[in-house]
């Protein structure tokens, strides 16, 4: 069974994230957000989702396990979060020209 508060500091920390940038990004209050971590608890869905849209990935996406092949979604979503925006863009417009 997954740990959630594991899974979003593993994605926190990946992105170079500290818990107020997380709390910013998700647009949620710091005090949200350290309560998480404080009390241990699991976050409320609502808060997931914020949280989620903050990683920029959804739900499914959070509670999926990493693939057999040593990560290699991870590594890519780690990718992809180093990019700038325009090159972002620049991927997306590539991919969306393979359908």
């Amino acid at each position: 069974m997954m740990n959630i508060l594991e899974r979003i500091d593993e994605l926190r920390k990946a992105r170079g994230w500290s818990v107020n940038n997380l709390a910013m990004e998700a647009m949620l209050t710091q005090s949200t957000v350290n309560n998480l971590y404080s009390r241990k608890s699991e976050p409320k869905l609502s808060t997931l989702r914020a949280i989620c849209g903050a990683f920029g990935i959804t739900l499914s996406e959070f509670f999926a396990e990493e693939d057999g092949e040593g990560g290699t979604c991870a590594e890519l979503h780690r990718r992809i979060d180093r990019m700038t925006p325009a090159r972002r863009e620049a991927l997306l417009a590539f991919l969306d020209s393979m359908r």
